[in-house]
Formats: structure tokens, sequence, C-alpha cells
């Protein structure tokens, strides 16, 4: 570990890097990017990007949720993320009397924002290398999963005392695979409300079709507020507090984007493997994305019929099919970038490569290293292609999904002795959730997701996988599917709302026998131990197993290559990516400018599709060219592209010029380069940001919401 940590540091100095790739950890942009950041047009210094001791640009980033970015972009704590980011709250708000999807939502006072229980904002107080602290402190020879246990136990400990006096959070996370170790403080406020979002014809433009993909037209954008205590501190909801007053916001600059522009993006990238082998990559493109693709697209065709009957199931299911369609769109484009990148070959190559290295280099801790990697990952796959079935198929119904939830409660009640404040406190936990559930549950559209999903699970997966529970049900409806989803539904007390509160109102463990006999709940059951009982022990064993083989195989490429720059895989910290504004050609003889404006708008506009249709106010404002000072050359800007390198958790990130001044919004990526995740290429990977002039437009000259505009530092 000691020989491993010392070829880690030793990379932690300047060298070029590939145009556009990487993200990067802010507290070594000073030793390894800013001069190459500067030789791209960067006119600001590290340190104000990242300061721990000064108000820098880092203070105006958010972990929105638990999953996004978001940006402050006034000094009364504004903040500003996509609409699909804030997507769940616009939702949660509407109602078919208020529908703020379908018509948006503007707070024309301060009195006018709307709270949003559960919502956080998270923003990083400082970040520490303790690599050397936690690699002092594991016993020499430790192996997993010994070595997971004592790291966790390391972690909490210091974790605890880097915050100890104050109000604030931290989180050791692991890089590298392991090889090092990074402390991250934090401050978490959770009084954070709506505050604008535009209808989903502008928010959401494009919808499934254009998800993805470039040229974009989306006004992908939301405005919430952070407020905190007397104090500034974070603070519970209260009618008393006030906005926030950020350490620092971003200035707003309408000067707009030319080709070759430096950009950079600020956010919470949250997963990429960059370095894995391609026994992996060929796990990915053969077993988990056809899998997981298959099934989603029946849920989706299920769900889309659902939506189009009526307001009332498009609310309901609006946020849900929005999850649903994200990865299963980005799964399709990766699995074909990977194909045209031919990047299992490229692997291999690179295998080989490391191999001879290995041999000629007497490293024979390496020797196996690759057929190590093969042998697993075919252990690996079968196991991984149930475990996927179970979750996006089996859970996939819903009342499937909500009757596991239970399984905590029935435990409870057959503990020895019962504790019957325990299950008085679940019951209670549980009925309070139902509300929520059940708001956005349709039995009938349920229905015809189990009667799908469970034909798909019996025919695609081993029969020795099938849960013995779901065939007796099934034989004694007479193998009809329909016959047994009615008698399931019916039978059940989770799904319906009024019998799940009959059954948990005053609950105590004498009422357990009414939950232990539910079809649903002994089904859902069936299903987990299925996995327990059949998959969880080996599957937990080689994930184990690769991920120790991530770590060593890791550790030898830097080994391998010293002078190579090696960024850190994406896990949902704080990191920086900068390129430059630019164009791509998608395929041959097909060549894409860098922007899009409203005439696009108007071109896609078809009123018989809900996808493309364009409010009647924007059309009005296209007619009479009412851009304002948002305008450009007699059109509007909509969004741009460039070579920046991100992921999921970049949505909604600050894209940020050459000065620091915020010039867009990340909101995704276009789709010949999902495979970035994987394998990134300069040539044809690029992320879609949504230029802030139309931001800016549509919340004053669409909106009227002058109030906002004010707020911001405009830089003209």
């Amino acid at each position: 570990m000691k020989k491993y940590l010392l070829i880690v540091l030793f990379v932690i100095i300047s060298f070029p890097v590939i145009s556009g790739e990487g993200m990067w950890l802010p507290i070594f942009l000073k030793q390894l990017n800013e001069a190459d950041m500067q030789s791209k047009g960067m006119k600001v210094s590290a340190d104000a990007i990242y300061s721990v001791n000064n108000s820098s640009m880092k203070d105006a980033v958010v972990l929105f949720g638990g999953g996004c970015t978001g940006e402050i972009i006034s000094e009364q704590g504004l903040l500003l993320t996509n609409h699909h980011c804030g997507f769940s709250q616009i939702q949660s708000h509407s109602s078919v009397e208020k529908d703020y999807l379908k018509n948006g939502f503007w707070a024309y006072s301060a009195e006018e924002e709307l709270a949003c229980p559960g919502l956080t904002a998270t923003f990083i107080i400082r970040i520490e290398d303790v690599t050397q602290k936690m690699l002092a402190l594991l016993p020499a020879g430790i192996m997993e999963p010994e070595r997971d246990l004592k790291i966790k136990e390391l972690a909490a400990a210091m974790e605890k005392a880097a915050v100890e006096g104050t109000h604030y959070t931290a989180s050791i996370r692991p890089f590298y695979n392991g090889n090092q170790f990074y402390l991250f403080v934090m401050e978490t406020f959770k009084d954070v409300r709506m505050v604008g979002a535009p209808p989903s014809s502008i928010g959401k433009f494009g919808g499934d079709t254009d998800n993805w993909m470039w040229p974009r037209h989306t006004g992908d954008f939301a405005l919430f507020r952070i407020y905190a205590g007397a104090d500034n501190k974070p603070a519970e909801y209260s009618k008393e507090n006030k906005p926030f007053k950020p350490r620092h916001s971003f200035p707003v600059s309408v000067k707009g984007v030319q080709p070759g522009d430096f950009t950079m993006v600020y956010g919470f990238p949250g997963r990429t493997t960059q370095y894995i082998p391609s026994a992996a990559v060929s796990t990915t493109l053969e077993v988990a994305n056809p899998a997981r693709i298959k099934i989603r697209t029946e849920r989706l065709r299920i769900i889309d019929a659902a939506m189009r009957s009526g307001d009332k199931l498009r609310i309901q299911y609006a946020a849900k099919q929005a999850t649903i369609a994200n990865a299963w769109k980005k799964w399709q484009g990766e699995s074909k970038g990977l194909k045209r990148m031919n990047t299992i070959a490229t692997k291999k190559s690179e295998e080989e490569a490391f191999q001879k290295w290995a041999a000629d280099a007497g490293k024979a801790e390496y020797a196996n290293l690759i057929s190590d990697y093969e042998t697993t990952y075919a252990q690996y796959r079968p196991l991984l292609k149930t475990n996927d079935y179970i979750n996006e198929a089996a859970f996939g119904v819903e009342l499937i999904r909500y009757a596991r939830a239970y399984n905590k409660l029935a435990m409870l009640c057959e503990a020895n002795p019962v504790d019957e404040k325990a299950v008085k406190d679940e019951a209670a936990r549980i009925l309070a959730g139902a509300k929520g559930f059940f708001r956005d549950f349709d039995e009938g559209t349920d229905k015809q997701l189990f009667v799908s999903m469970m034909q798909m699970y019996m025919n695609d997966v081993d029969a020795s996988m099938h849960p013995a529970y779901l065939k007796e049900q099934l034989a004694k409806n007479k193998n009809n599917w329909i016959a047994f989803a009615n008698t399931l539904y019916a039978k059940s007390m989770l799904s319906d709302s009024i019998k799940v509160r009959t059954l948990l109102s005053g609950f105590t463990s004498s009422k357990s026998k009414k939950l232990l006999k539910d079809p649903a709940f002994i089904l859902a059951k069936s299903f987990a131990a299925i996995y327990l009982d059949k998959i969880e022990t080996d599957f937990v064993k080689l994930n184990t197993k690769i991920n120790t083989l991530n770590r060593i195989y890791m550790a030898a490429q830097m080994e391998m290559k010293p002078a190579h720059m090696f960024y850190p895989d994406a896990n949902s910290t704080l990191r920086v990516a900068y390129g430059n504004v630019s164009g791509y050609e998608p395929a041959d003889g097909v060549t894409y400018d860098h922007f899009t404006t409203i005439e696009g708008i108007m071109e896609k506009e078809d009123a018989s599709i809900e996808e493309f249709e364009v409010p009647q106010r924007l059309k009005e404002l296209y007619k009479t060219k009412d851009y304002g000072v948002y305008g450009v050359n007699g059109t509007l800007p909509v969004a741009f592209v460039a070579s920046n390198h991100t992921t999921g958790g970049n949505s909604g990130s600050p894209v940020l010029n050459a000065n620091g001044e915020l010039i867009g919004t990340n909101f995704d990526r276009v789709w010949e380069g999902t495979m970035s995740d994987i394998d990134f290429d300069p040539e044809r990977c690029r992320n879609i940001s949504l230029d802030i002039r139309y931001t800016l437009f549509v919340i004053d000259k669409y909106a009227g919401c002058s109030r906002l505009i004010q707020e911001m530092k405009i830089v003209n």
C-alpha cells in the first residue's frame, strides 16, 4: 500500500492532459491544471475556483438534493438548477387544479415561494487529503472484507473529529479505487423553497425524443432559494427563516459564447469507470445494458400509454417516467458508442501491454491479474442478470416494491421478545409515507406492469431463480396472468390507501398476521429471498473480489505509467471539468454547430405531439422578436455544446466562462458521447448547456418575474 501511495503521489505534478477529458479535484487545480486551463483561455486563478480561507467559486456550488448540482446566482440565496432536477418538487406541488408541470410556477413575491420538505442544498466547506493518515492506520497485510470494515471504522472516527463542535458534517470518500482517501466537510441547508419553473413545454421541450440528443432546444432550468436561521446557519423550515447570504454568488454574463471559448463545469459528477478492464466493459455491453434496456422499454410503453389517457395519470407518473426514461436512453447511446469506439479491443490491447510490462519488469504480483478478472466476471455475469431482473422487473412493479418496505415491521413483530414501541413507531412511519405513495399510484397501470414484468421475469431468468410462491399463485389462477393480477390486487391490503390505513392505524404485533399473510407482502418477500438465498453470498463475494482487483489494477497502471495524468473516477464529489465551446461531427458527412436558437423551437413545433408543443406566449414573443437584451443578431440563443467531461450528477452544474461568470447551466450530454463514463472521445463527447440568456429571457420576458432578475449581478 505504501508503495502504491508513493506512485500515486508521484503523478501529482503538472503534465499535459487530453483536451476536455477529466474530472479534477479542485484542491489540486493549482498543481495539476492551472497552467493548462490558462493555456485554454482561463483568466482567473485556481485560488479563485477553490479556497478554504477566502471566498471562492466553490462557495456558490451546491449538491442539490441527492443527485444534482445547483449554483447560487444572487446574494439572497437564489439557486439555479435544472428543470429535471427540480421535477419531483414541481410534481409534488402540482395537482389537476394547480398544474405547475403544465403551466409552470412563478413566485412573484417571497411569500409565494413554496416549501419543499426533504429537499436539501449542501456546500463543501473544505477538502482534505487523509490518505497517509488512513493507510498508516491499516494493519499490514489486511485483506478484504476486513480492510473495508477497518476503513469504515477509521473514517467514522476521522469524520467525527473533523466536525466536532460545529454544525458541519463530514464524509471520507475513496478515490482511485481505494488507493487514496479524501475528507469532505459540508454544510447542509434543509429549508429550500421553490421559486420558479417554466412549463414543461419549455422546461422539458422535446421530451424523451430529444433527451441526450443534439441539436437541443430544452429550457431545462428551475429556481429555488435557500433559507437560513437568524444566524445565517442551516435551520429546519420556519416562516421566520431568512434568505441565505452566501459566501459567493456567480455573476451572470450575457456576452454569449463563441467557438473556442474556454468553459468550466463545476459540480458533483456521479459515477464513471474509466479504468476498468475489458471483462467489465463486455459485461456492460453484453449483459447489463441489454437486460435493463429491454425491461425499461416495456415499463415505459405501459406508463406512456397511461399518461396519455388523462391529466391525473400524466401528473402521477410524470416524475417516475422521466427517471425511468433517462437511464434507458443513456444505456442505448452508451452501448452504441462503446461499439463504435471498439472499446473492448482497445482495453484488451492495453491489457496485453500491461502483461508484457509486468513480465519484463519482474512484477510477479501482477502476473495473474487479467486472468483473475476474466474468471471473476464469468462467474459474476449470471448473478448480475438475475439481480437486475429482480430490481428492474420484479421491483419495477410498484405494489411489490411498496410491500417490500413492510419487511422491517414484519421482522419487529416476529422478534422474541417483541418491542411494541418499536412496532408502533415503524407502523407510524410507514403510515406517514403512505399518502405520498398512493398520491402517485394507479392500480390499473400497476396491474399492467405486474402482468408484463412477471412474464418477462419468468421467460428471461433461469427457472432455478423463480420464486415458488409466484409459480404456485399463477397455477391457482390457471396460468392466467391477468386473473392472477386481479386476485393479487383485490386480496392485498397494501394496494389501496384506505386498506393500508385500516391495517396500520393502532397497529400492534397482534395484527401482524394480516401483514404476514398478505399476498403482495409474501410475493415481495419471495423475490427478496431469491436474492438473499441464491445470489447475495456469491454476489457480494464477487463484488468484493472485483473491488480488490480494481484497486490493485489502478495502482499497477499508475506504476506502469508514472508520467501519465490519471484523473480520479467520479464518485459524487465536487469536481471541475474544463474544455472549450465546440461543435462536432456525429457521423460521416454530418456537422453540428455549437449553438441552437429559438428558430429551432419553432421548426420542431408540432401541436399534435405533447413533447413538441410550444406555449402561446413564447410564440407571441418569437413573432414580435421581443427578446430584450437577451437576443443577438435578431434571434435568441437557446443552448450550446462544449468539450467538458460530464456525467450524471453534473445536471444543473454552473457552466462558467474564462472570467468565472455564469454563461449556462449544464443539463445533458450528446447521445454519441454517452460512453464517456467508460471511454472518452474528444471528437464527439460534448456536454449540453442551457444558454443563460434563454434562462433570463424566460424569467424576464416570458414570465415577467423581473424581481428575480433584479437580484442578480448581470455582466453585460
